[in-house]
């Protein structure tokens, strides 16, 4: 029997920022349990960088212990060299998703808008006020990127929610 009470993590990976969002779904409420950006200074190796969020992830990992983990998929991009950073950063996210055997959903980015806002070409904006409204938060959470995480958090809730229910039918 799986436990009432699930904890849930979103991702939204960068280099420089990587948001994150920790909600947690008991019953028919979803509460909001922390949120923010795991930062890289520009200056500093990429190695280092990599190494840096990688502990990052597992701190916030470790203190948890989600049931499920939600990550936004590579989306774009002009700048390549950006695409790379970012595909890095995403990657050693997931490292530490997969050493910890945790459950992991992706979703690319209009998934995650259609989940939060109803509507795949919501702006950014839109987006953070339902983020604000559905886990009833005083403010817009605060960097973007982690609006972004709480987002990719939320998505994962209704996508677990619904792969539970289809498979109840069965």
């Amino acid at each position: 029997m799986a436990k009432a009470v699930k904890i849930i993590i979103g991702f939204d990976p960068g280099l420089a920022d990587t948001g994150f969002g920790v909600i947690r779904l008991d019953g028919p409420n979803t509460d909001c349990l922390e949120y923010g950006s795991l930062k890289t200074a520009a200056k500093v190796p990429l190695p280092e960088r990599l190494a840096s969020l990688y502990q990052q992830v597992k701190d916030l990992l470790a203190k948890y212990q989600p049931d499920i983990v939600g990550i936004e998929q590579l989306f774009f991009c002009r700048n390549v060299t950006t695409a790379f950073q970012v595909g890095q950063a995403r990657g050693v996210v997931m490292l530490a998703i997969g050493q910890q055997a945790i459950p992991c959903l992706e979703f690319t980015p209009l998934q995650i808008k259609q989940a939060v806002a109803g509507y795949g070409q919501a702006d950014k904006r839109q987006v953070q006020k339902m983020v604000q409204l559905i886990l009833r938060l005083k403010e817009i959470p605060r960097p973007d990127d982690a609006a972004d995480g709480l987002a990719a958090a939320l998505c994962a809730a209704q996508s677990q929610a619904t792969l539970l229910a289809s498979s109840d039918k069965h």
